[in-house]
């Protein structure tokens, strides 16, 4: 690793298809639970993003199409125009600050609970997540989902594809379809959680139906060039056990290959391991990888910089950092001059509320930010 940002890619400017982005560093992700209590995001919401809008590309948290599809309180959602209008502010704050946007789509299929979204979760089967779940009044046993129609799973499609509408016209450049870390697609994908007999269960090329159909459909909504993928092989969140993981994801990746989507986004990506280099082979566009950086201890003092080279260097395009954005707001700036990181403040990451540990993290030119900027 060097601090010369001349010797490092990751500081380049690139194109992601239509968009023209400073450098290759992306903000992952981070679910924060921040948006009010129908899932409209709020002016912290704004004040948040904005400072991290030095990102090559922000891609916003988690965000719900439905109402069925809401896993914990107080995340964000995309299915009415309140949600419209509570992103567009979030997203002119971005753009005034110089950055760039997108959002995911996320349906969290048997992740829910009636206690926060009023309804019996949904999911291919009716398995229920092994574990219990945060809800409004706090950790709750897991229901048994209810399991989808033919007719619903359609329905469900065209709400991806309504979602991704009211992004653009939320203002975002475009959407991640989140296809990983145990949410609804994913428990399409795999075995433990898809034991249907239809046309959508049993062998690989029906269990990745559900996934083409709903990267189709939100792609023939918004323009492929504005449609994102994030995928997570062989990660077991959530109760997730894929059972045939090398078998799923080249079938996925060459079923998506000439869609000309915007990215495919690849979660835990490691450069030495066989399948990501299948992938990387097979994905013939921009591939965001996001490193190990050690599941639920602290991040590496260089906040995942080294990490990122490496990927790089294997074939990757865009490096996706989550954590080490959050608790830097310039982490762009302070990884091209070497500086120290900000350590994340663990107890506020979710479900606290509030600016504490969200938006009072100092960076380098304000050392010293109040907990209400």
């Amino acid at each position: 690793m060097t601090n010369n940002a001349s010797e490092s890619r990751l500081f380049e400017a690139t194109n992601l298809g239509p968009l023209s982005l400073p450098n290759r560093l992306v903000m992952a992700p981070l679910t924060r639970n921040r948006a009010d209590a129908d899932g409209v995001p709020t002016s912290l919401m704004a004040t948040y993003y904005a400072q991290r809008a030095s990102a090559g590309l922000i891609i916003a948290e988690a965000t719900t199409p439905n109402a069925v599809g809401q896993t914990y309180a107080h995340i964000p959602a995309l299915h009415t125009s309140a949600h419209v209008a509570g992103w567009r502010e979030v997203t002119d704050a971005v753009r005034d600050a110089g950055g760039r946007m997108f959002v995911q789509i996320q349906h969290g299929g048997r992740v829910g609970h009636p206690d926060t979204s009023g309804h019996v979760p949904v999911a291919p089967s009716p398995v229920a997540l092994p574990e219990e779940i945060h809800t409004t009044g706090g950790r709750r046993q897991s229901v048994v989902p209810r399991e989808l129609t033919v007719d619903e799973i359609h329905s469900t499609v065209a709400d991806f594809a309504a979602a991704a509408r009211r992004a653009v016209d939320a203002g975002f450049e475009g959407v991640e379809v989140h296809a990983a870390n145990g949410y609804l697609i994913h428990q399409f994908l795999a075995k433990n959680t898809n034991q249907r007999t239809d046309e959508y269960g049993g062998p690989v090329e029906h269990r990745i139906r559900f996934a083409v159909e709903v990267i189709q459909a939100v792609a023939d909504a918004i323009g492929p060039e504005r449609v994102g993928v994030r995928i997570s092989p062989g990660v077991g969140v959530n109760g997730i056990e894929e059972g045939d993981t090398d078998s799923i994801y080249p079938a996925l990746v060459a079923a998506l290959a000439e869609r000309g989507l915007a990215y495919l986004h690849v979660v835990f990506a490691d450069p030495d391991q066989p399948l990501f280099q299948e992938i990387r082979k097979a994905w013939p566009g921009s591939l965001i990888a996001n490193p190990v950086l050690g599941w639920g201890g602290p991040l590496p003092a260089d906040g995942g910089r080294g990490a990122g080279e490496r990927l790089l260097a294997a074939g990757a395009d865009l490096i996706s950092l989550g954590r080490s954005f959050l608790a830097n707001p310039d982490l762009v700036e302070r990884l091209r001059v070497g500086a120290p990181l900000n350590a994340v403040r663990d107890q506020y990451l979710m479900y606290t509320g509030g600016a504490t540990g969200y938006t009072d993290y100092p960076t380098l030119r304000e050392p010293a930010l109040a907990a209400a900027s």
